[in-house]
């Protein structure tokens, strides 16, 4: 019998890498769908409650609070016991949160649906990035990251057409809750049916070989602790922290604040976040290909976030007519999007092999904290009249952010020039 041909072992490596990045990506829209299970209906929750848009704004903090204590210890389950039981769990707690909001009579009925999502979302970085570090091979592994960006931009897109499509035909934001609780048991059939494709205890076991290079040493022998000693984590963690209040002022007020500044209708501004994350999946797509080009990706990140915060600041001016302003405000995720890819690697760069659930618990947990600190903070600008300070302080987050990224890129190089320079 003759031995398998290197075409087909590449072909099924292919196969297996797709089925895989697929999946995973799957499970990461739908994680990104369930940031905004509040938001897109917070209109309908004010008009029915009449809460103020602070209050509202706390129901996000809630999510991303309950979110943020979770990611950094889910990291350490998924470094235990495997990402795959883990995401399972996690999209069942998505189910019962589109349930609780479909039941919610009150404020206390919206908090538990808030959490729920929150604790369903927790684990999903950590979970992620460790089926992919490990299954994807090596090749393919900046593509995946570019995808995996990509589908969460798409849940994010998904999110306010779904549910105020739904809440708009069937005339109740109920029904549109209780749809994406269907949404959530859908998915998981699928990643029953490709369990498989998900398996992290075996693969690749990928580790991109600058890690080493920069001086990333593996934690194996050390306490299970000795990586929050990384100075890369903590810059990387602010940077992300300053992304994640961009994020926040645009998807959860960017539409009301346009309502006021440009005298549009719910109906037109209601589109700035999905437009915004369109843009932004296309600049993913860029980006994808851009990280396995670049050593310093500091410089792809810096010129893309400060351009997108020029954008805003011009929207926040009052200056563009019209629907323009929703026009620039999509347009300014471009620049966005084609910094998530390198953001991605950034942190891949400066994880030490074994590892890898417990840095991106870590540093993800910084945009759980920030959307946290920044929903009542931006629906507060929006109580007491202040609708441009949306635009403005997200242009601002995308500036410091750009401050956080160049400091982690000049560490990870100032590593790999001492580490090419000292003697073997």
């Amino acid at each position: 019998m003759n031995a398998p041909s290197t075409t087909d072992a590449s072909d099924a490596s292919l196969r297996e890498d797709v089925r895989t990045i697929s999946l995973v990506g799957l499970v990461h829209g739908t994680s990104h769908f369930f940031h905004l299970l509040l938001p897109p209906l917070f209109p309908m929750l004010l008009h029915d409650f009449g809460f103020s848009y602070a209050e509202l704004g706390l129901l996000v903090t809630t999510l991303f609070v309950v979110s943020g204590s979770g990611q950094a210890a889910a990291g350490f389950v998924v470094d235990r016991i495997g990402a795959r039981p883990v995401l399972f769990a996690a999209m069942a707690c998505f189910a019962l949160s589109g349930l609780a909001l479909s039941m919610a009579t009150g404020y206390a009925g919206l908090m538990l649906a808030a959490a729920l999502a929150g604790l369903g979302n927790a684990p999903f970085h950590p979970a992620d990035f460790t089926i992919l570090n490990r299954r994807v091979s090596l090749k393919r592994l900046g593509h995946a990251f570019s995808v995996h960006s990509l589908t969460g931009n798409l849940g994010w897109a998904l999110a306010p057409v779904f549910l105020t499509g739904l809440a708009t035909v069937f005339g109740s934001w109920r029904v549109a809750a209780a749809g994406a609780s269907v949404l959530a048991l859908s998915v998981l059939a699928v990643m029953w049916w490709q369990r498989d494709a998900l398996d992290d205890s075996r693969g690749h076991a990928v580790h991109v070989p600058l890690s080493a290079a920069v001086g990333a040493p593996a934690l194996a022998s050390q306490h299970p602790m000795a990586f929050l000693r990384m100075p890369a984590l903590w810059l990387c963690f602010s940077f992300f922290l300053w992304s994640s209040f961009a994020l926040s002022a645009i998807q959860s007020f960017g539409s009301p604040a346009l309502q006021i500044i440009a005298g549009l209708p719910l109906s037109t501004t209601s589109l700035v976040v999905t437009g915004f994350m369109l843009f932004g999946a296309v600049g993913i797509v860029i980006g994808g290909f851009l990280v396995s080009r670049s050593e310093r990706l500091e410089r792809i990140i810096g010129p893309c976030l400060l351009a997108s915060a020029a954008l805003l600041v011009l929207v926040g001016t009052g200056v563009v007519p019209g629907v323009w302003a929703v026009v620039l405000v999509a347009v300014s995720g471009f620049g966005v999007g084609i910094a998530m890819p390198s953001r991605d690697m950034l942190i891949k760069r400066a994880a030490p092999p074994g590892a890898t659930g417990r840095v991106y618990g870590t540093v993800y947990s910084a945009l759980d904290l920030g959307f946290a600190l920044a929903a009542p903070l931006f629906g507060s600008l929006l109580d007491h009249g202040w609708p441009s300070g949306v635009f403005h302080g997200s242009a601002l987050a995308l500036a410091l952010g750009v401050v956080s990224a160049a400091a982690v890129g000049s560490d990870i190089h100032r590593r790999r020039v001492a580490a090419s320079t000292s003697p073997a």
